[in-house]
């Protein structure tokens, strides 16, 4: 955690630009999960499970 603080101490410009590409990371893989969980039926394929 100390080599850390000292790296943010040092390089507080590569240390935000890390933190901007990670939220950014976690926006995109967010946006693809809350609609699915609000609306599954949308998403999902239906396979009828009768064979004739």
């Amino acid at each position: 955690m100390g080599r850390l603080k000292i790296f943010v101490v040092k390089e507080p410009v590569v240390a935000a630009s890390c933190l901007i590409a990670g939220f950014g990371l976690l926006m995109s893989v967010g946006s693809r999960i809350i609609p699915d969980a609000r609306f599954p039926a949308k998403f999902l394929p239906r396979h009828s499970d009768r064979s004739v």
